[in-house]
């Protein structure tokens, strides 16, 4: 089987929680993972993966939009630890999926967002799995959010959380594929 993890990442935190939930994947020795960023993940890719896993961080209660991006890079300023990752200028995960025909196939949401009350921190993971159910894919587990401090760096623990949620997904996915035969 195989798995595509795509994540929009800002500050690299997304990023790594992908790798980590790809790592946790892997754990299971019948699936093949690729872990890329929005802009490598064309359609060919998706529609060949048996499991798509989509994440990006929470901006403004939600999504990505061009004018979060654009807050985003510009909140980072001299003197500050925080850095750009590369290809955070492209697409984010809102018109990535948007661009997506029917996909048919088994997906999972994620996002990075601060720690607090979903209620007033907002979960870009909701949407993501609004959208990929939008493009005709089963979600295989709840979305699931990983946890940021209020100076956007992962809170301990947050990488190992990724993991074992990517272990879960590789057991689900076993068993979502073992009851379709």
């Amino acid at each position: 089987m195989r798995a595509l993890v795509v994540y929009e990442s800002m500050y690299g935190n997304t990023h790594l929680i992908a790798d980590a939930i790809g790592d946790g994947l892997r754990t299971s020795g019948d699936v093949k993972v690729t872990v890329v960023p929005i802009h490598e993940a064309g359609a060919p890719l998706a529609a060949d993966a048996d499991l798509l896993v989509v994440g990006g961080p929470t901006h403004a209660h939600g999504l990505s939009r061009v004018n979060t991006r654009k807050a985003a890079f510009e909140a980072v300023k001299a003197g500050s630890d925080l850095t750009v990752e590369a290809d955070a200028e492209g697409e984010g995960v809102r018109g990535w999926l948007d661009s997506l025909g029917d996909l048919g196939r088994r997906a999972a949401a994620f996002d990075t967002r601060m720690d607090g009350p979903a209620a007033l921190t907002g979960r870009a993971s909701k949407g993501i799995a609004h959208k990929l159910r939008d493009h005709g894919c089963s979600l295989i587990a709840d979305p699931e959010s990983f946890l940021v401090t209020k100076e956007t760096h992962l809170e301990p623990d947050e990488e190992s959380h990724a993991r074992r949620w990517g272990a879960t997904l590789a057991a689900q996915l076993a068993s979502s594929a073992s009851e379709a035969h």
